[in-house]
């Protein structure tokens, strides 16, 4: 799809600011996983209630916990470089998810809309060659953010 922006901004009107997930891997570590909505500008039209939004968003996410066994993994590595490594990962499963969810109430030209925004990881991996400076792995985690919109009733 093709966005252009119009010079037409929303105003907010509501927000729940920070959406907060969890995320649970394979090798036992939790992630805090969060979401925030940094704009939302009206352009367009569309069958989704008469208007399209562009929506900014941005997210992040850290260890919450992780397993003793798993830090002493990494415990004589060296700390990571600047840029990613390319050696070293390996693939985690994500066996448990609690998606990070942000929402904005917003005025357009077509009366009060409820923004939606929910992060979801759909793929997790972790480099045991060196560590972070709390002596942990280094974790990657990709992330989809599902965007939708209604009028609010």
């Amino acid at each position: 799809m093709c966005i252009i922006n119009i010079d037409i901004t929303c105003i907010a009107m509501n927000t729940t600011s920070v959406g907060v997930g969890r995320i649970k891997l394979s090798d036992g570590t939790t992630l805090k996983q969060k979401i925030l909505i940094i704009d939302v500008k009206e352009f367009g039209r569309s069958p989704f209630g008469g208007v399209n939004f562009d929506v900014k968003a941005i997210g992040g996410i850290a260890t919450e916990t992780v397993p003793e066994e798993v830090k002493k993994l990494v415990i004589d590595k060296p700390l990571a470089p600047p840029e990613p490594p390319t050696e070293g990962w390996e693939i985690l499963d994500i066996v448990e998810q609690e998606p990070a969810e942000a929402q904005e109430i917003v005025q357009s030209t077509k009366g009060e809309f409820i923004i939606r925004v929910i992060a979801e990881a759909i793929m997790a991996s972790r480099n045991t060659l060196y560590k972070v400076p709390s002596d942990e792995p280094i974790y990657s985690v990709s992330v989809v953010h599902k965007i939708s919109w209604k009028p609010k009733r």
